[in-house]
Order: C-alpha cells, then sequence, then structure tokens
C-alpha cells in the first residue's frame, strides 16, 4: 500500500513514532532497535512503511532501511509469528546476528527474544535459512555451517551469553579468513568473550 512516509517527526517511543506529513500524523510502530537511530523530534523523518491489516485493525510499521522492512514481511508470513513478535525480533537482534543463528542452527539464540519459545525458534531456523540463500552474511560462506556451529555450541554450554559467544567467534572467523580448526576458533573466541 505505501512505500515510505517521509514527514517530520513529531513523537518517538521505543514503541511508536509519529510522522507528521502535512497536518497528519501517521502512528508508526517500530522496532526497539530503531528507536535510538531516529532523528530528534522536530526533524525530517524517512520511514519505510509495511501495512498489516486484520478484521480489527489497520497499523503501519515502520522500517528505517527496505531490507528491514522486507525482512519484517517474511518474519510474519511465517506461522505462528505476528507483527508483534516479528518487531521483537527486529528489535532484539541485528540482522547480522539472526543471519548467525539462523545458519549456525542456534535456536537457544532465537528463543532469547521476548514471545519466542523453543518450538518457534526451531520452525523459525527452517522457515528462514532458505530466506538469507541468498543474502551476503558477516562470515564467509565457508564458515557458516560445521566448525563455527560447533564452536558456538561448545562457548554456550560452557556458559556463555549466545550473543557474545557468536560475536567472538565472528570476530575470529573475520580475522583468520580461512576456516581453522575447532580447538583453535575455541580457544581464539574465548579470549574475545
Amino acid at each position: 500500500m505505501f512505500e515510505y512516509i517521509k514527514g517530520l517527526l513529531t513523537f518517538s517511543s521505543p514503541h511508536y513514532a509519529v510522522i507528521d506529513v502535512g497536518g497528519l500524523g501517521y502512528k508508526l510502530f517500530i522496532p526497539l532497535r530503531s528507536y535510538a537511530a531516529l532523528p530528534a523530534v522536530g526533524k525530517e523523518a524517512v520511514l519505510y512503511i509495511s501495512t498489516v491489516i486484520r478484521e480489527d485493525s489497520h497499523r503501519l510499521f515502520g522500517f528505517l532501511t527496505v531490507y528491514e522492512r522486507d525482512l519484517f514481511e517474511k518474519l510474519i508470513e511465517i506461522s505462528g509469528i505476528g507483527p508483534k513478535t516479528g518487531l521483537a525480533i527486529l528489535g532484539h537482534m541485528e540482522i547480522s546476528d539472526l543471519q548467525m543463528a539462523v545458519s549456525c542452527g542456534n535456536a537457544a539464540l532465537l528463543s532469547k527474544v521476548p514471545g519466542i519459545g523453543k518450538k518457534t525458534a526451531e520452525r523459525l531456523l527452517i522457515d528462514l535459512r532458505d530466506q538469507f540463500k541468498n543474502i551476503p552474511s558477516p562470515l564467509p560462506a565457508s564458515t557458516l555451517g560445521g566448525t563455527a556451529a560447533d564452536a558456538l555450541n561448545a562457548l554456550i554450554n560452557l556458559g556463555y551469553h549466545p550473543v557474545r559467544a557468536q560475536k567472538a567467534i565472528q570476530t575470529v572467523m573475520k580475522e583468520v579468513g580461512d576456516t581453522p580448526n575447532l580447538s583453535k576458533l575455541i580457544t581464539s573466541a574465548l579470549r574475545l568473550v
């Protein structure tokens, strides 16, 4: 329906923003991460729109990038994922972290998002795997399976926070370039968590 809305930001909160366009205020629900990136109230803002029409409501959801909006629309197509949960996923995870979790099959990381249980996380992994195949990943393609996934599971089993463990592995993989052996990857990542 709408592609984007460009106008004066008149109100912002962690849950929604209001943009004035020609004297008409549009209330746009936004992911938590977008709140910090919005311009100051009184400045011009551009948000890409996803319109969700239900029997009892018509809601507009705003995103800072087209990619984020398109990913939200893919998320809410998945059975059991509604707009509220889709916003929670995008609001609590960076897209690169979501890609890494899906590539490594890390359901534990996805279950940390409010509203996502174990079964929903596993369904997300299956449904999003094809979605991310054609999207550039933060890691080289050769590192997305096997060794990286094993190292991530080892760090999580040692009690490290899944997001910090994942970022440590990403950093090591970017520095090394080639796939290191499992013990070297875990040892190097342990220095960063």
